[in-house]
């Protein structure tokens, strides 16, 4: 089954399923420290329904999936849904999006349930500022959870960082020495200033060039030979004789738009056809109600926008990225 296109010729093979709203967390740019007004429990897409949408939704040439809340691993037996969607015939490739705190105790069954990949989320390597940035005091080592992830088979490990000029950009270097004695690719991604998080501004992002000429104190740095297999926007770059590599997401000094192969599932089952977008098209009722997807689908690719309008500073309605997964 090839894959659908949208009406710029897009081939969109790519489904991000947010299976939940909730997260441990409250990240400064994704969360507001309150929280969020939970969506209630009977508009949360079960996983039989997420199942069945994902599996007519392959019929139209969906065939990369990865799994994103809030945070994924809080939601119970999850690896439930990750045996449900491998068994879907067309689908090839199913990754996770993590903050990586349940990662070591849950990697191995995730691996067994037929999980291909892992992305954490980590925006510090020292334990007091990774409370400050998440406020939350949960006791956790990202290294830990991210050789526990390899050692399951979860490869190749992706690390995504999201970097705030006054916050955590002076451990731009310490994260790239990862990648120096590690296979793990450590990706530096642009601040994207959205909804309730307002109070991180243009002020806070520090732009992919700059992150790049930081990383080079490590060493010289050049195109990466090893980039890993993933679905993103990400430019790779590494250290002569480097096992990992460092990946630069540009969404905010060189939009990536143009390339987008990806809609967004919402845990309460609409589609969204661009993160920054205000175009969604409801799939769960109409799912519950028995009726065919495809049409639904299609029609939602013929409405994807071209590109996003965030350097506008509108963004769809979102007052977080935790509403989406990113």
């Amino acid at each position: 089954m090839t894959a659908s296109r949208d009406q710029f010729g897009r081939a969109i093979e790519y489904l991000r399923i947010s299976v939940t709203d909730k997260c441990n967390f409250r990240c400064l740019y994704c969360m507001p420290a309150e929280g969020l007004q939970w969506l209630p429990k009977s508009e949360i897409l079960s996983y039989e329904e997420i199942f069945g949408i994902v599996a007519q939704l392959a019929e139209a040439g969906v065939s990369r999936l990865r799994i994103t809340g809030g945070e994924p691993t809080i939601r119970p037996q999850l690896d439930v849904l990750i045996a449900k969607l491998r068994s879907i015939p067309q689908i090839t490739d199913i990754a996770l999006s993590t903050n990586g705190v349940r990662l070591a105790e849950l990697a191995g069954k995730y691996r067994a349930a037929g999980l291909n990949r892992v992305n954490m989320s980590v925006d510090s390597l020292r334990p007091e500022r990774i409370a400050a940035i998440a406020r939350r005091s949960i006791p956790f080592d990202p290294r830990v959870a991210a050789a526990a992830a390899e050692r399951a088979g979860l490869g190749p490990i992706k690390l995504n960082v999201v970097v705030m000029r006054g916050i955590n950009d002076d451990e731009i270097a310490d994260f790239a020495r990862l990648t120096t004695d590690h296979a793990w690719h450590v990706r530096f991604i642009e601040l994207m200033p959205v909804g309730d998080m307002r109070e991180l501004t243009w002020d806070h992002v520090v732009p992919s060039s700059e992150v790049l000429e930081r990383a080079a104190i490590v060493g010289s740095l050049a195109p990466a030979g090893n980039a890993p297999v993933g679905n993103g926007p990400a430019q790779y770059y590494a250290f002569d004789g480097a096992p990992g590599s460092i990946g630069v997401i540009t969404p905010m000094t060189h939009t990536y738009c143009a390339k987008c192969n990806r809609v967004r599932l919402t845990a309460d089952g609409r589609l969204r056809t661009c993160l920054f977008g205000d175009h969604e098209v409801n799939l769960r009722d109409p799912y519950r109600n028995g009726d065919e997807l495809a049409p639904l689908f299609l029609r939602a690719l013929a409405e994807k926008p071209q590109e996003h309008a965030l350097l506008q500073m509108k963004t769809g309605g979102l007052r977080a990225l935790s509403q989406v997964g990113g």
